[in-house]
């Protein structure tokens, strides 16, 4: 069998692969514990339902425009227009089936082969794979000092004549971490002076905790959003709990959105009208359901850095934001992906090993599911890893032993 070598240089999705083992796993009747997966447990907005049924009941699912349909965009431009105070025309905007796919046209649009992007570790762990898929370069980069804030003066020292892009995402996923306006308004003022595009993933930006204020790129440029280097990219599966509609947008000059209207056009058609529609809902409804999935995911978030505060050899940088965190687990073992594994074969829980978001020794650790799910889930980690634990657990009714400690 003849495959490209771009194919098979392309790594499996981690996450989406610890979501199969895990499903396997509770199709034979084990107890597993999820606190690796990014999809909060609430229900789809009401608004948002009841606008894909007034569609279905219409019994008129056809194609729609590439770039979305009108009465979405017009959605999307008000709800820009609110955070980040500025009002994007229609030709600005490009709806996509995930804000994945968004990352994706962007990256296929601007990137010529060998062309770089500067990525911020720790990552989310499609960017450099996405990268990659367009010929690209991805260009980690790494704080120094071990944190998960980036300094501008890293980002100076990797960018080349090659360079195309900066992608930053904040809130970020695994970390949670929020970068300071100090940083976002000098790294703004660089690519702008560099001429180099900086694309905010701003798909967790609703999800912020204890008073913090979340702020737009947007804020730190004179330019418009036509003449300007910011690209945003943004979505309803997060701050909505709507994962599985597919829906993400980005904003951009309008000739970019041209070419990835094409780009999309070649690959999916359109997005599917039916989730267009829940999203129209979702984003037109009443915003409370979303502050209290916020104040829900905030709670479960201080129940997480409680427990893993009582656990020995554990440190934990206190996420801003995101429903994720990424404890440190090198106190007992450097090798995240043999952890990850261990902790799924011995405590049946699910977690993500830290290298796949460049930040080896580490893991990533999410608290969207339930109080319950949290609180036995390191309870199990703590079991599994700590010699001063008991001896014996019950996992889903089963005495289990550690004879491995």
């Amino acid at each position: 069998m003849s495959i490209s070598t771009l194919a098979r240089s392309i790594a499996e999705s981690p996450t989406l692969k610890m979501n199969e083992e895990a499903r396997l796993l509770r199709e034979r009747g084990e107890a597993v514990i999820h606190l690796g997966i990014g999809e909060p447990k609430n229900k789809t907005p009401f608004p948002a339902l009841l606008s894909a049924a007034a569609k279905l009941n219409q019994g008129d699912i056809k194609y729609s425009p590439t770039d979305g349909i009108p009465t979405l965009k017009k959605a999307i431009a008000r709800y820009t227009e609110e955070n980040y105070d500025r009002l994007p025309a229609p030709e600005n905007i490009i709806v996509s089936s995930g804000a994945k796919q968004s990352l994706f046209n962007i990256f296929y649009t601007l990137l010529d082969p060998n062309d770089e992007v500067i990525v911020l570790a720790p990552y989310w762990v499609s960017y450099p794979e996405m990268i990659k898929m367009v010929r690209g370069i991805p260009v980690i980069v790494t704080p120094e000092d071990g944190t998960f804030y980036p300094r501008l003066a890293d980002i100076e020292r990797a960018v080349s004549s090659a360079t195309k892009a900066i992608i930053v995402n904040s809130p970020n996923n695994p970390s949670g971490v929020m970068f300071s306006e100090a940083f976002l308004a000098d790294i703004v003022a660089f690519c702008e002076r560099r001429n180099i595009y900086l694309i905010m993933d701003d798909i967790y930006h609703k999800l912020v905790f204890h008073g913090r204020k979340w702020v737009p790129a947007y804020q730190f440029s004179t330019q418009d959003i036509e003449a300007g280097k910011i690209i945003v990219v943004n979505g309803i599966a997060k701050a909505y709990g709507m994962t599985g509609f597919r829906i993400g947008w980005c904003i951009a000059p309008r000739r970019l959105v041209e070419v990835m209207t094409n780009v999309q056009s070649q690959i999916t058609s359109c997005t599917a009208l039916v989730s267009q529609a829940a999203a129209e809902g979702a984003l037109n409804g009443l915003q409370s359901v979303v502050e209290a999935l916020r104040l829900t995911i905030e709670n479960n978030r201080q129940v997480m850095m409680n427990e893993l505060g009582a656990f020995d050899g554990v440190r934990c940088t206190p996420p801003d934001g995101t429903f994720y965190c990424l404890p440190d687990f090198r106190a007992y073992t450097p090798n995240s992906v043999e952890l990850a594994n261990f902790l799924l074969k011995k405590a049946r829980v699910v977690t993500v090993p830290g290298k796949e978001f460049g930040r080896e020794g580490h893991l990533r650790m999410s608290y969207c599911g339930t109080l319950g799910e949290i609180k036995q889930g390191i309870e199990r980690i703590q079991w599994a890893l700590d010699p001063n634990s008991a001896n014996e657990l019950y996992i889903g009714g089963r005495k289990m032993v550690r004879d491995w400690a």
